[in-house]
């Protein structure tokens, strides 16, 4: 492990004294990026590139334990769990789960029998979506033969991973059909990140997210949509996240380092920010906030 660490400071990444660090293992909606039956050109041109991206996901990797978390299991499951346990040379020590929509749960069925046959790995969950899981199938087989363990996880309430490093889900309002939706506050000795890939919009929050930034390290928020007119075929009422343009507004009055904090996460198909280099990507920047990108990674 110690190897892998001074190798990771040769390449430019390196972290003090093995702390442990937020890796960035996905960035799109649920549906991913190409997304399927899209046949705009946002998606048609990716389809025989490398420029796919993977649906949205972290990893919490603790280089002391030689262990990691992910927060949310999603369709990229297998090449992020490698990503994970191999790159990072980890041994997956549990999975928290932030709500019962399709990119965010669904690639447990990995650790089933038809594929690896997982032995009683922890799966942090609220109660409701602990009923979810118990209660349906395929997901009670996973419980039944053992291959995951599910551990009830309680609004505001810190659960220590490894030597002061600590995580703590938060409710959020989402379209909560099946479970409950949460976000969560990593932290660390040095400092702390949180993560709200799927939020409603901000003024139904309980919290407020200006004061929310300025309060924490980093902010990996929800960025499914640049703005209204991504979608003019939908009635957006019916998926009410926040438009990036509309928390950049909010969040206008912070000043740059507290804007610096910001990384959007959680990119629709649609969403030009998606892209590398292009005009809605540069635009964030130049407001002085951040597109996450697939392998960042953040000290704690």
């Amino acid at each position: 492990m110690r190897g892998f660490i001074l190798f990771l400071w040769f390449i430019g990444i390196a972290f003090p004294n093995e702390a442990p660090y937020i890796v960035v293992l996905g960035i799109a909606q649920d549906g991913g990026s190409p997304h399927a039956g899209c046949k705009k050109a946002c998606c048609t041109d990716l389809w025989n590139t490398k420029q796919k991206e993977k649906v949205s996901c972290i990893g919490i990797v603790d280089p002391r334990s030689g262990k990691s978390w992910m927060i949310d299991a999603t369709p990229d499951f297998p090449e992020q769990h490698r990503i994970l346990t191999q790159d990072h040379q980890t041994e997956l020590a549990g999975i928290f789960l932030t709500h019962a929509h399709m990119g965010h749960y669904t690639g447990l069925l990995h650790l089933g029998r038809e594929v690896m046959g997982a032995k009683d790995i922890p799966v942090f969950t609220m109660p409701r979506m602990k009923k979810f899981l118990e209660s349906n199938g395929p997901w009670d087989q996973l419980v039944s033969l053992k291959n995951i363990t599910i551990q009830t996880i309680n609004n505001n309430r810190e659960i220590q991973l490894g030597d002061r490093l600590f995580i703590e889900p938060f409710h959020v309002p989402h379209r909560d059909e099946y479970s409950e939706t949460v976000g969560y506050r990593i932290m660390g000795e040095n400092q702390s990140i949180i993560y709200i890939p799927d939020i409603d919009k901000w003024e139904k929050w309980g919290q407020n997210i200006f004061q929310v930034v300025l309060n924490t390290d980093i902010a990996l928020l929800d960025g499914t949509f640049y703005s209204q007119d991504e979608l003019p075929h939908r009635d957006m009422s019916e998926i009410p996240h926040p438009f990036i343009v509309e928390t950049i507004e909010q969040l206008f009055n912070l000043n740059t380092p507290n804007r610096n904090k910001v990384h959007f996460i959680h990119f629709n198909h649609s969403n030009p920010a998606i892209k590398k280099n292009n005009a809605a990507s540069n635009l964030i920047r130049s407001k002085r906030f951040n597109v996450a990108r697939e392998g960042n990674t953040f000290t704690l």
